[in-house]
């Protein structure tokens, strides 16, 4: 399949203060698109905006709370209204709540439901429609490794986020009657962006991301990478093929190392006062790319060390499951269609 141009194309992309969406926005400027930038902080939005238009794009600002629909449909109706139709919708916005599951307020493990899961369904319900009528669109949707792996300390972001993977497949098999419209769903893992120090803290300690995580930069070009040629699934950084497998092969095991590490983690971390973050009000400043937790030279370095002990603990959660295969059939036809998703068998040649 040939890539799509981008020149010209209007897209919309939400959470596009800081992080991922600012630097997707700068990315998709560079390839020519018409953006159209949403999220809650006008000043933030408008320091994007700025951005991108030195880089030379037409660029409407339109500050939107996704958690409420009409707000998104007035969203959808402004890009229409500026580019006349709507080629991607990247729904990127995120939030979270580190914590033990019963020591955060369930109205902020309803916030982020609402947000990543309603809110990027709000996205899809104003946006569709208008894919329908034009015949074609690309939906793109901004999940995480949690989407595979549940997150202990994280209870409602790894619930938005298998819940959002969920309902994308559902949304990808209503719509196979339109072959000019995609749904396509990206998966990262760790990302040095603000956001960890933008999501509420329960926990009372410093919160950081992991050694090795992906520069915001890597994830915007695998999404525009799709926008130019669309995929269901776009897996960004070899720490996902992992917790995929790890997760299919032994799914307890995988959930309690995860948790061990994070109380571990949690710990030797210094106190710090509780907070709500940004759960109930946008981020305060005009919005940065990095989230800047780690030198920038280390990055490659560190990010190559994780992966090989990585590596090594897969290999070795593998080799502890199977000893089990012959007793489970089940577990082993679970390892085997996970093998072949990414091994495909070759086929058989009839002929010479």
């Amino acid at each position: 399949m040939a890539e799509r141009t981008l020149t010209g194309r209007t897209v919309v992309i939400t959470g596009a203060s800081s992080g991922i969406g600012r630097a997707t926005a700068e990315l998709f400027a560079r390839e020519g698109a018409r953006l159209v930038l949403a999220a809650r902080g006008e000043t933030a939005l408008e320091a994007t905006a700025s951005a991108c238009r030195i880089l030379g794009a037409e660029v409407k600002v339109v500050p939107t709370d996704i958690t409420d629909p009409a707000a998104v449909v007035r969203l959808a109706t402004e890009a229409l209204r500026f580019g006349d139709r709507i080629d991607v919708w990247f729904s990127n916005v995120g939030i979270g709540a580190v914590g033990r599951f019963e020591a955060v307020p369930m109205e902020a493990h309803e916030r982020v439901i609402r947000t990543n899961l309603i809110g990027h369904m709000n996205d899809a319900h104003a946006v569709m429609p208008v894919f329908i009528a034009q015949g074609h669109g690309t939906f793109i949707n901004m999940i995480s490794v949690g989407g595979f792996v549940s997150t202990p300390f994280a209870a409602a972001y790894g619930a938005s986020k298998l819940g959002l993977r969920g309902f994308t497949e559902a949304l990808r098999a209503e719509l196979a009657a339109y072959p000019g419209i995609r749904i396509c769903d990206v998966y990262p893992s760790f990302v040095d962006t603000p956001g960890i120090a933008h999501g509420a803290n329960y926990v009372g300690k410093r919160l950081a991301v992991p050694p090795g995580a992906l520069d915001p930069r890597t994830v915007a070009a695998a999404v525009v990478r799709t926008a130019k040629r669309p995929r269901n699934a776009v897996p960004v950084g070899a720490e996902v093929h992992l917790a995929r497998l790890s997760h299919a092969v032994a799914p307890a095991l995988t959930t309690r190392i995860m948790a061990r590490l994070m109380d571990f983690a949690f710990r030797r971390a210094r106190p710090v006062p509780e907070a709500e973050g940004t759960l109930y009000r946008p981020p305060v400043g005009t919005g940065a790319i990095d989230g800047g937790w780690r030198p920038a030279g280390e990055r490659e370095m560190i990010g190559l060390v994780l992966g090989a002990f990585a590596a090594a603990g897969a290999g070795l959660v593998v080799g502890a499951v199977s000893r089990r295969f012959r007793a489970r059939p089940a577990l082993r036809s679970t390892f085997e269609e996970v093998r072949h998703r990414f091994h495909p068998p070759k086929r058989r040649r009839f002929w010479r």
